[in-house]
């Protein structure tokens, strides 16, 4: 029978055997199943300042992880070796979830601090960080999300409890955008101000030239961010991370975001906000 998917915006309605959108995700006997629990696709000790974080432990090292599976279609997507990766390859290995502790674990000689859930979308596939988490949680080590977002509310208080800190892609901040790449503002906002609400984030936009890059878009988008600062905690801090693009995958038609003009939005971020850090300049 079908069965429809409620991890995301797309509602993805499946046939028995078909995969959604995200191709994590898979109707078997009229559930839907995460396929992609526990099937690494990478694992690295990472800084910190990576992910990108800048004020949640800076100067430490953090195992960093991931599988498979996307709910978006960003054309200029920097890991799309892994997030698009062939979810029938018999060569991903499994790790299951205290497995994956004791390697967090292993490494905190070498100075990590947790697990990282990142590379590909994490939330595809979010009972696996559910039940890894939770380990970490347990072992007294710290838990980081790396996300887009869209993701349903209902998803996202299952993994609160567990996550210490995240770093949130917020693509653009026009809706015209997020609809080019599959997405959704209103729902990515709505993601943000419910995770401020709970634990430490900070919030990365990558400046695509001629898509979001625009002066106006980027004052509103700050602007915005300090209205959450403002209702969350007038105390706490969102730091904003503008990124400089590179072609690659399917958007190789322009070329790299001007420097200058990546300083000029950071600038104009920082007129309302007191953490702007600039990336790959």
């Amino acid at each position: 029978m079908k069965a429809t998917c409620q991890v995301c915006i797309h509602h993805c309605r499946l046939e028995p055997g078909q995969r959604g959108l995200c191709r994590a995700r898979r109707n078997i006997s009229g559930v839907i199943q995460c396929e992609n629990y526990g099937r690494i696709t990478s694992l690295a000790l990472d800084p910190i300042e990576k992910k990108p974080l800048r004020l949640f432990y800076p100067g430490s090292l953090i195992l960093s992880v991931g599988s498979y599976g996307c709910n978006l279609k960003c054309p200029f997507c920097q890991n799309h070796e892994i997030s698009m990766a062939d979810p029938d390859c018999r060569d991903v290995p499994y790790l299951s979830p205290a497995a994956l502790r004791d390697k967090a674990l292993a490494y905190r000689k070498a100075g990590n601090i947790g697990l990282a859930f990142t590379y590909n979308e994490p939330l595809v596939g979010w009972e696996y960080i559910r039940d890894t988490a939770s380990l970490i949680r347990k072992a007294g080590m710290k838990n980081v999300l790396v996300t887009n977002g869209t993701a349903s509310l209902s998803v996202l208080e299952e993994i609160l409890p567990f996550i210490d800190t995240m770093n949130i892609d917020l693509k653009g901040f026009r809706e015209e955008y997020y609809q080019k790449l599959g997405g959704s503002l209103a729902v990515v906002k709505e993601f943000i101000l419910r995770a401020a609400a709970e634990c430490h984030v900070e919030l990365t936009t990558l400046i695509v030239p001629g898509e979001n890059d625009r002066e106006e878009e980027m004052e509103d988008e700050a602007a915005w961010i300090a209205s959450v600062i403002a209702s969350v905690n007038p105390a706490s801090e969102i730091p904003l991370h503008i990124t400089r693009f590179f072609p690659q995958y399917r958007m190789r038609d322009r070329d790299a975001t001007d420097v200058k003009q990546v300083y000029r939005l950071a600038g104009l971020a920082g007129k309302y906000l007191r953490n702007v850090f600039v990336g790959n300049c």
